[in-house]
């Protein structure tokens, strides 16, 4: 050793090719932390806008939803292609035109803003006394919403290269005691993407849609309003300048990099006629696309025809079934059921329920190295934390606000609970005024009934300005119970009570402990799936489990989601053209039921197959004679696999625990567990690294 210590630092060829292998690595390695923060900041910003999207473009939760899946579509259309045949070319320069592709995309789903004219978030509010004469209009900004579909689509293809090929590119040339250290920077920094994303997303929400175009004095409209729409367009434009900032360093790398520990054994590499450099790989990437390909379809028999891993990939889809619709309507959770505004909801996500998941994935990687945790444990241990954040789910069906009462919708004009709602808004306070029955600009009584418009309040008059609107001499109101003298309402909906205050911060106590417990069992759940097969199957193994949940999670959870959340709403709003338009109003009790209730059912049906697999793996260790279940992994892994005890690698190589982050980051959640959510689950993750077949 000290021979060859000598001759490293003597031989001045060997001591600067050395040097620009160390810088070139650490160059990497800077650059695609920062394209994972980027990518995941992204992801976790078109979660956070979904609310704002839903209104400026007035759609429905199901098209909203479908939008949010075209992500995963443009993923999809590259991934098998670009996972196989992109480690065979210039992986640094795939990764930097992934990056330019993805700011693309966000620029074009921004983009729609500028050609939609000002947002309007009210036609006029009218009297009682005033006779409507409204002609519905063409709107020419109906489907601008496609680019918005184009724009995520074309940031799920750029998205494509950069997961994989940047987790091979390190696994290729670095030590396996220095993969863990590089993997885990990867990791940390990519964390805090989707907490500046909610970040990010908090404040472009708390700007009006159009702020320096119209005087904000004329809006009447506040962030709590159902109206609200926040500069939605902003955010988009910040992440695309981002993300075309992160792809600049890795056109400047070389296509391949000498194994570390490995330059003292064999000379520099002689530069080629593009300037690479040859190196091992060369001899691989001369292999036809033929010869690649061959194997593939024997190898993803073998694949699904373990049991552990089919059992592992079905309970695995479940969790990211439900984690997906948590992350997508999250937010918009909070907004209908406890009356928060989307930028409050996106804060609190984004600094409560994140730093706990980060937290909660290290101590769960710790524990596992600490007590030398085998497959068997592992998986034990996922499920346990899993489960106890399911129990936690459940109450969360205890923490609920009663509904806004809304004259003609919830309670009667006279105040009584129990109104079934059939569309009808009329009553004998208001039937002889000419009333718009389909226009919502809610007015507040001082007895705490909202009504849907002034007019049909039966208002006749009115005074000051914008905000500062007071309606008078409304028969509605003197109809009701309101105190003596009081006919007059303000505009806006009626707060919500201080027990509905009570009531969201248990509800967030609740969803952040949950966060935590859920985020323990991460990194030993991720574990059991690369451990459950073959080593020579475990990068296809990842790549069908990453494909699956993409496909029958990712594109489909959003959608049927958003239709369940659809059925609940009580009122609809209007587009100019005269269509449906976003809905201004929901039940919120049969909101909170069909939106927990249907995460609850995709989580627990989970666990059966999770079950399973817990029995089969410990009925594979007894008949192997292991008795143990706490061997480190990779004896854990030998017994299991009856492989031979020795290999020339490790068997649980960084290049498979990483890619931990494509399956995370659904994107989102995601991306996703978090991501992501980019993963994800049935727990209250916003966004987490569980798109693992037990914790997801």
């Amino acid at each position: 050793m000290n021979v060859h210590a000598l001759c490293l630092h003597t031989h001045p060829r060997m001591r600067t090719h050395t040097h620009r292998q160390m810088w070139e690595t650490y160059l990497f390695i800077v650059a695609l932390s920062f394209a994972y923060f980027s990518k995941a900041l992204s992801g976790t910003y078109m979660k956070s806008a979904i609310t704002q999207i839903e209104r400026r473009f007035d759609l429905s939760s199901s098209l909203i939803g479908l939008i949010d899946g075209s992500f995963e579509m443009g993923n999809l259309l590259f991934l098998a292609v670009v996972s196989h045949f992109g480690a065979k070319l210039h992986r640094p320069k795939l990764i930097a035109v992934g990056c330019f592709l993805m700011a693309v995309g966000s620029f074009l789903t921004g983009l729609p803003h500028f050609f939609m004219g000002r947002y309007q978030s009210q036609r006029n509010s009218f009297t009682c006394l005033y006779h409507y004469n409204f002609t519905f209009l063409q709107d020419s900004s109906s489907h601008m919403w496609i680019y918005v579909f184009l724009g995520n689509a074309v940031r799920g293809i750029g998205e494509t290269p950069v997961t994989p090929l940047g987790i091979s590119y390190i696994d290729d040339f670095a030590k396996a005691e220095n993969s863990a250290f590089y993997i885990a920077c990867l990791q940390t920094i990519t964390l805090l993407g989707p907490m500046f994303g909610f970040l990010l997303g908090s404040l472009c929400a708390s700007l009006y849609v159009d702020i320096g175009y119209v005087d904000l004095e004329t809006v009447t409209i506040t962030p709590k309003d159902a109206r609200w729409v926040g500069a939605w367009w902003l955010g988009f434009l910040v992440s695309s300048v981002i993300m075309l900032l992160s792809g600049i360093p890795f056109w400047f790398l070389p296509r391949s990099l000498p194994k570390q520990g490995e330059e003292s054994k064999l000379p520099p590499s002689t530069p080629t006629q593009d300037g690479t450099e040859n190196s091992d790989a060369t001899s691989h990437q001369a292999m036809t696309l033929a010869e690649i390909a061959k194997g593939f379809i024997p190898s993803l028999k073998k694949l699904l025809s373990t049991p552990a891993y089919f059992l592992l990939l079905c309970g695995s889809l479940l969790k990211f079934n439900s984690f997906i619709g948590l992350l997508t309507f999250k937010a918009k959770y909070m907004e209908q059921q406890f009356g928060q505004s989307a930028a409050r909801a996106n804060f609190l996500i984004g600094v409560l329920n994140l730093p706990v998941v980060a937290v909660g994935i290290f101590l769960g990687g710790l524990l596992m190295k600490r007590y030398k945790l085998g497959v068997v444990s592992g998986a034990q241990l996922s499920f346990v934390t899993s489960f106890m954040a399911y129990l936690l789910l459940l109450l969360q069906f205890g923490t609920k606000c009663d509904n806004v009462q809304v004259a003609g919708l919830t309670v009667s004009y006279n105040g009584t609970p129990g109104v079934v709602y059939n569309g009808n808004l009329w009553s004998e306070c208001n039937r002889d005024c000419s009333c718009l029955a389909g226009e919502w600009d809610p007015v507040c009584s001082d007895n705490g009934i909202t009504y849907t418009s002034p007019c049909l309040a039966g208002c006749s008059s009115s005074t000051g300005y914008g905000k500062n609107t007071v309606f008078h001499n409304c028969s509605c109101v003197l109809s009701s119970s309101a105190p003596e003298g009081s006919m007059s309402v303000i505009l806006g909906q009626c707060p919500r009570s201080r027990e509905c205050s009570r009531s969201f911060t248990s509800y967030m106590a609740v969803s952040v402990l949950s966060s935590f417990i859920n985020s323990l069992g991460t990194t030993p759940g991720y574990m059991v799936i690369i451990r459950c097969i073959k080593p020579e199957l475990k990068s296809l193994a990842l790549g069908i489990q990453t494909l699956v949940m993409r496909t029958l999670g990712g594109i489909p959870a959003p959608v049927y989601f958003g239709a369940l959340i659809d059925s609940t709403c009580l009122r609809w709003g209007i587009k100019k053209c005269g269509g449906r338009g976003a809905c201004r109003m929901y039940d919120s009790d049969m909101y909170r039921v069909i939106f927990l209730g249907l995460i609850t059912c995709l989580s627990g049906s989970s666990y059966f197959f999770i079950i399973a697999v817990i029995v089969l793996l410990r009925i594979q260790f007894r008949r192997e004679g292991d008795t143990t279940t706490g061997q480190p992994p990779h004896s854990s892994l030998e017994i299991e696999l009856q492989t031979p005890p020795k290999t020339t690698e490790p068997l649980n190589t960084p290049k498979e625990i990483e890619v931990i982050e494509m399956c995370n980051l659904l994107k989102i959640i995601l991306f996703h567990c978090l991501q992501p959510s980019r993963s994800r689950v049935s727990l209250d993750l916003p966004f987490t690294g569980q798109t693992t077949c037990i914790s997801s």
